[in-house]
């Protein structure tokens, strides 16, 4: 028997091997949308609704159907009693400054936790967990009676100190991770170069906290962007939220609950949030994944 014959033997009778299939790449796709479908249906029915005549406001349908944009010309209708614009204003106006307020105070707090040793370090650390996880509910006679005393019902500060004792914990958590995680050597090196620790802290480490601080700012305005308990019983006509304004919704007909038009103004109130995640979806994804490979 030749060479090539008994290779050619050899080979056939080897057993061919056939690739598995990967179940978990398909269970996870599976989970994915799942998950997808999960979070985008009600956002997806509420701008169905939205699009929707009053007269079909319950058909099933699950696809648009008697489209008609009625229902956001309701929303800004003065005449009904309904000053959305202004509401709006007032919401960008609150999340805003309390985004601006809480990022900065807590960029500074969050950099000393995590760089500087002083005493009781971590009791300012469970005092600030404490005060993130006391329910809102709780503080709204208190802020009501001490805001009427001092005359400030109704005003933007009766809503934008509290939301900023409400975010601040958010952003000292989130930045705090952060900062630990970054190694010492940089600011070290900038202070051999002649940087003071504040030239240090504003050109190097500033500028690499970036992502997390984009990421703690969208989280923190969403989070003043949505409060509504607070905001409900602080705010007067001049200063209400949108939050606060779907709730006292009036449609254009008398007796009749305005479900499309209560729909058209939350599809209204959500495409900020939207169009902000979208324009920096890589710095969130940037912030979410700092620190997790040293």
């Amino acid at each position: 028997m030749s060479a090539a014959t008994a290779t050619a033997t050899r080979t056939a009778e080897i057993p061919v091997r056939h690739k598995k299939y990967d179940w978990g790449m398909t269970r996870t796709y599976i989970a994915a949308a799942v998950i997808l479908i999960w979070c985008l249906a009600p956002f997806y029915w509420m701008v169905v609704t939205a699009f929707r005549d009053v007269g079909y406001t319950f058909d099933p349908t699950f696809f648009f159907t008697h489209v008609t944009w009625d229902n956001f010309a309701t929303v800004f209708d003065e005449r009904l009693g309904n000053h959305f614009a202004r509401n709006l204003l007032n919401s960008v106006i609150v999340a805003g400054i309390t985004t601006i307020v809480a990022l900065v105070v807590g960029v500074f707090a969050a950099y000393a936790l995590a760089r500087l040793n002083f005493r009781f370090k971590f009791a300012v650390m469970g005092f600030i967990l404490g005060a993130s996880m006391f329910p809102g509910v709780a503080l709204v006679t208190p802020l009501f009676q001490l805001f009427t005393s001092i005359g400030w019902m109704g005003t933007y500060q009766a809503l934008i100190i509290p939301s900023i004792s409400f975010t601040l914990p958010l952003t000292v958590y989130t930045l705090t991770s952060f900062f630990r995680e970054m190694p010492w050597e940089l600011e070290e090196s900038a202070r051999i170069d002649g940087c003071t620790q504040g030239q240090a802290f504003r050109k190097v480490i500033l500028p690499l906290a970036a992502p997390a601080t984009f990421t703690t700012a969208i989280l923190a305005f969403i989070s003043a962007w949505n409060e509504f308990l607070i905001a409900s019983q602080l705010s007067s006509d001049a200063t209400k939220t949108v939050t606060v304004a779907i709730a006292s919704f009036a449609g254009s007909q008398p007796h009749v609950e305005p479900y499309t038009a209560v729909m058209a103004a939350g599809t209204i109130v959500t495409i900020p949030l939207v169009i902000l995640v979208l324009v920096f979806q890589r710095k969130i994804v940037a912030g979410l994944t700092a620190g997790a490979v040293k």
